[in-house]
C-alpha cells in the first residue's frame, strides 16, 4: 500500500511518514500543493492523507486536481481546526476525516476503509 501525506507543517508530515513506514505502509510526503501534484503525476499511489487548510489550496480543490491525474487514489481530510464548516465541507467529497491530533492506529484504520470503499 502507497501513501501520500500532503500538511504544510513538515515536522508532522515527516514523522507522520515516518511512523507510517515503521508499521510496513510505504508513505511519502509533501509540504506544497505542486509537489503533491508533481508525485501523483509520477508514482501511483493508494491513499492521498490531505491537510484541509494549506497555503497552496484546500484540500478539497488539491483533491479536485489530484483526481485528475489519478481517478482511482482514494483520500482523507485531516483538519487541526475542526470546525463543523471544514467537516461539512469534506463529508460532502471525502467521506474519511480525522481531526488533528489523531493516534497512528485510527488513521490506519481510516486507511484501510478508505481503500475497501
Amino acid at each position: 500500500m502507497k501513501v501520500l501525506l500532503v500538511d504544510d507543517e513538515e515536522k508532522f508530515v515527516s514523522a507522520l511518514a515516518e511512523r507510517l513506514s515503521i508499521r510496513g505502509i510505504e508513505a511519502d510526503w509533501s509540504t506544497t500543493c505542486d509537489d503533491a501534484l508533481s508525485k501523483v503525476d509520477k508514482k501511483k499511489y493508494d491513499v492521498a492523507v490531505l491537510d484541509v487548510k494549506m497555503p497552496c489550496m484546500s484540500g478539497i480543490e488539491l483533491k479536485r486536481n489530484l483526481e485528475k491525474i489519478d481517478r482511482n487514489l482514494k483520500f482523507i481530510l485531516v483538519t487541526g481546526h475542526g470546525s463543523e464548516e471544514s467537516y461539512q465541507m469534506g463529508v460532502k467529497e471525502v467521506p474519511f476525516f480525522l481531526t488533528k491530533p489523531f493516534k497512528i492506529e485510527i488513521l490506519i484504520g481510516k486507511i484501510k476503509q478508505a481503500l475497501d470503499a
